[in-house]
């Protein structure tokens, strides 16, 4: 899989006309950005009515990763909610289902659900979001939790907290990491420090947002999923496939934008 997908948070709301957000992911799918990302949670189901639209007449394109509420995540309700989310993406399976985030059901529970959902071809495989390191080596303890494929987190420049905590936890149960909002929703392009992503982009004739997608997935173990609704937009994004950040451009990146000191509390949007 490449190692840049396609977000769908805040598709299916109306800030874009529905057929404008398709025509993008479909943009994505044909540029090579074939993980698509979603959730019941987005615009309350509109998000995947979306992305099902997209996918018409061409699923097999695409990795499709949809996420499940905390408090539909007992044994019973994510089966409930998975069948929800099938009917609204218009397909018989989801290729990877999240947990969208901790909620009140025991993560042994919530286990068993998507081990169902995998024993009857529901889902391909399962995974979590916005879970910080000691819950990741507390699901590796549940019975069943070995089998998680990936933790879904804030990850950018200006969000660095995962490098000290999420990133080695994943590391060593053999997960990967999406990072959602890598360009921190455009607002990174005004953060302190912006300045360094022009000066490196400028050196390799490409853009900040294409440096700061390729500064996100640089070590090989991270799937960074930005959202746009604009064609022109994904297929710049997709561009940044092919950018290599060199040595002197990491550590310019790393003194305008540095890593905490010490481990932080996993952030969220």
């Amino acid at each position: 899989m490449p190692a840049i997908g396609l977000g769908t948070w805040d598709m299916g709301e109306g800030h874009a006309p529905r057929a404008q957000e398709a025509d993008a992911l479909r943009a994505g799918l044909d540029a090579g950005l074939v993980v698509v990302d979603t959730a019941e949670m987005y615009a309350d189901g509109g998000a995947e009515e979306v992305v099902g639209d997209a996918l018409a007449g061409r699923r097999d394109d695409a990795v499709l990763v949809s996420k499940v509420y905390p408090h539909n995540a007992s044994r019973r309700g994510v089966r409930e909610a998975c069948e929800r989310s099938l009917a609204r993406l218009h397909t018989g399976h989801i290729d990877v289902y999240l947990l969208h985030w901790r909620g009140r059901h025991p993560l042994a529970e919530t286990v068993q659900g998507f081990e169902d959902l995998v024993a009857d071809g529901l889902i391909g495989a399962w995974g979590v979001s916005n879970l910080d390191a000691d819950d990741l080596r507390e699901l590796g303890q549940v019975p069943g939790g070995k089998a998680c494929v990936t933790d879904q987190v804030l990850y950018n420049l200006t969000r660095r907290g995962p490098e000290l905590g999420v990133l080695p936890a994943a590391a060593a149960s053999g997960m990967s990491v999406m990072a959602y909002s890598p360009l921190e929703q455009a607002r990174i392009f005004d953060a302190p420090g912006a300045e360094a992503l022009t000066t490196v982009a400028a050196r390799h004739d490409a853009t900040a947002a294409q440096v700061a997608l390729a500064w996100t997935i640089r070590d090989g173990n991270v799937l960074a999923i930005p959202k746009s609704a604009s064609t022109a937009r994904v297929r710049e994004n997709a561009a940044a496939l092919e950018l290599t950040l060199t040595d002197d451009d990491l550590a310019e990146l790393d003194r305008a934008f540095p890593a905490p000191p010490r481990q932080v509390p996993l952030e969220t949007l």
